[in-house]
């Protein structure tokens, strides 16, 4: 099994933008949440979960155009199970992958959220404690705030996984909040 250690290693390699690095924990905190919340007890599951979210977008920031083809090929190279690696198939509805399991789902429904939380930290102080589930909904309504989130993807992920919007904004800033340090916020 990939261990999170060889992932996070994999991740370094490929990625010079520390931002981009901050955005791949961020989606492995929100997942590390979300597995609390659907009650992921084995060690193994819950690594797995950590290691989707930490590397799904692995690839981009050097192969924009193949994202995330080209890292989905060294998860199959390195032998990761098969949820795994569909999860970080289909982690966008523009891939065009289904998502067959419930942790790929999760993924799909984490991503866009944390950036958008991001962008409300950045401007109430650079601060994740100065954000509440309001303040992300507030903004939510400002379509020209974060522009390039996908507020529909992440609509739409929600109730694939049957979490009420607040309660998905919930789960996921509280993922955030513990790692608030290494997020710089």
């Amino acid at each position: 099994m990939l261990t999170r250690q060889q992932a996070y290693e994999k991740l370094q390699e490929m990625i010079q933008n520390k931002n981009l690095i901050k955005h791949c924990l961020a989606v492995e905190s929100a997942m590390l949440a979300y597995a609390d919340y659907f009650n992921v007890k084995d060690k193994k599951e819950r690594e797995k979960w950590a290691i989707a979210g930490l590397i799904h977008d692995a690839d981009w920031e050097k192969y924009p155009d193949k994202h995330p083809q080209v890292i989905v090929e060294w998860l199959k190279e390195q032998g990761a199970p098969e949820d795994l690696v569909n999860a970080v198939a289909s982690h966008g509805f523009e891939f065009g992958v289904e998502p067959k399991t419930l942790m790929a789902k999760v993924l799909r429904a984490v991503d866009e959220l944390t950036g958008l939380i991001v962008a409300v930290a950045l401007v109430k102080g650079r601060n994740l404690d100065n954000v509440s589930v309001k303040s992300v909904l507030k903004k939510w309504k400002d379509n020209r705030f974060a522009g390039g989130v996908k507020r529909e993807d992440i609509e739409r992920s929600a109730k694939e996984i049957g979490v009420p919007l607040e309660k998905h904004i919930e789960i996921v800033l509280e993922g955030m909040k513990k790692i608030k340090t290494d997020l710089g916020l």
